[in-house]
């Protein structure tokens, strides 16, 4: 573990190679190199962790059993400039408040630096938007401090529900509003981001919220894929093909796309 722990070291002294010149969009940044299918060895996550830093990605997206692992890998954001960031109730939403509650202090006790929860998504189909907002007002006390990620699934979601978990999400205390889980119907898509967007504009516009941003994630798997979020206004993308993006990118122009 300690041979594992000097080479990220290294690579994390390495990675400023990967980052494109000023005045461009720099991809990598942005990305959640995620590894969260139910298979995923300890080999995978250590893999993950190696190609986080190498490729100077914002974090390791993990379930919470391997995030010991990954603070041990990447040790101080300051070090490796790579964020630990876990999936809280996931990928259903469905499980009682004081679960996600307990799961959240674990993870904030065990050294998680972002926190991406999935919303109760039967209590926003049902139009019980107080229930999803407690639920999510649960979490952000308990990771108070940390940056919180609310999933709100829209590919279960019509619009009008869409944006009324945008805005239970929003005023519940979200930092970033997310598409998908990934495990579930439909994936990311620009008009979802942009649907995003403009309700999170309108609350910033009357006061009701300070900024909140919004992770794209779900079946983003190119270069061309990711820039289409970006500019339907995503500021995060949850990706497990990070490298595949990341390799797309340097090849073109060096990596270096106009703002």
């Amino acid at each position: 573990m300690n041979d594992e722990k000097n080479v990220l070291t290294e690579q994390a002294e390495q990675k400023d190679a990967f980052d494109p010149a000023g005045g461009a969009i720099n991809v990598c940044d942005r990305i959640d190199h995620t590894a969260l299918k139910p298979v995923a060895t300890e080999e995978d996550i250590v893999k993950l962790c190696r190609e986080a830093v190498e490729y100077g990605f914002a974090s390791v997206c993990v379930n919470t059993f391997y995030l010991p692992l990954c603070r041990k890998l990447l040790k101080e954001k300051d070090e490796t400039g790579v964020n630990c960031c876990v999936v809280i109730g996931f990928p259903l939403g469905a499980c009682a408040t004081e679960a996600k509650i307990f799961e959240t202090l674990y993870a904030v006790r065990e050294g998680a630096d972002e926190i991406d929860m999935v919303i109760n998504v039967g209590a926003i189909k049902a139009g019980q938007d107080e229930v999803a907002a407690g639920d999510i007002r649960g979490v952000r006390e308990a990771c108070r401090g940390k940056i919180l990620k609310v999933i709100i699934e829209t590919g279960l979601l019509t619009d009008e529900e869409k944006v009324r978990a945008t805005t239970v999400a929003a005023l519940s205390g979200a930092d970033f509003v997310k598409t998908c889980t990934g495990f579930s119907a439909g994936a990311a898509t620009t008009a979802d981001v942009s649907l995003i967007r403009a309700t999170l504009d309108s609350l910033e516009s009357a006061g009701s919220t300070p900024h909140v941003k919004i992770k794209a994630s779900g079946g983003i798997r190119t270069y061309e894929d990711a820039l289409s979020m970006i500019f339907a206004g995503a500021d995060r993308l949850g990706a497990s093909a990070g490298v595949k993006i990341a390799q797309e990118q340097a090849q073109q122009n060096g990596g270096q796309v106009p703002v």
